[in-house]
């Protein structure tokens, strides 16, 4: 019985699981910090634009860009994506640390950045990562304006900055950033070349040096 087609996602992993067989080039690095950085800068960018303009959360209306649809409004979460798990800050922020070490350790250790499909995917992740752990970190310095069940006034607010909100009907869905974004990007990028993408497919996308070399 002939075998099925291996995706690349899959190959990847088997050869990042040997060691990759060779050296990742430095244009990896490159791509990898280029796309990484500037995911970063985007996010922090915007979270330091919107709160400045629209104050911590309940302060200013929603700025509709698009009435009742699409507009902008403040919110810090201290759970996960979407709201998940709230109060659960400071796990989170480990289990964050965690993760994009094991990255670094996946891409450039163990070879995985020998797919530039997998640099970039990755590096998107990250940078969605390491722009919702300076805000866990509480590198914002923003303190909350009120009591509730799990702070009191004036306490840390090692809270997520949402600020992206869309309406699906009469419903809001839970605000994110461009962080979130990110993250969602490269997860859905990832599972669409595991499911729909085989290693002949990605070979025809390969750089000129990996293909000679």
């Amino acid at each position: 019985m002939t075998a099925p087609p291996e995706n690349s996602f899959s190959r990847s992993f088997s050869l990042s699981a040997t060691g990759g067989g060779r050296c990742i080039p430095p244009t990896r690095y490159a791509l990898f910090f280029l796309i990484a950085a500037t995911g970063l800068a985007a996010d922090l960018a915007t979270k330091e634009w919107i709160f400045a303009r629209l104050g911590m959360p309940g302060e200013q209306p929603v700025w509709w860009i698009i009435p009742h649809v699409f507009g902008f409004q403040t919110s810090l979460n201290e759970g996960a994506l979407f709201g998940l798990g709230q109060g659960w800050s400071l796990g989170f922020a480990i289990v964050s640390v965690l993760f994009a070490a094991a990255v670094m350790v996946w891409l450039f250790v163990l070879g995985a950045a020998q797919s530039r499909f997998l640099t970039c995917t990755m590096a998107l992740i990250t940078a969605g990562i390491l722009g919702n752990l300076y805000d866990r970190l509480w590198l914002h310095g923003l303190r909350w304006w009120e009591a509730s069940a799990l702070h009191q006034a004036g306490d840390p607010a090692f809270g997520v900055r949402d600020w992206i909100l869309v309406m699906i009907g009469r419903w809001p869905w839970p605000n994110f950033n461009l962080a979130d974004s990110l993250l969602v990007c490269g997860v859905s990028l990832l599972m669409l070349q595991a499911l729909f993408f085989t290693e002949s497919e990605r070979a025809t996308v390969k750089d000129p040096a990996e293909s000679t070399g």
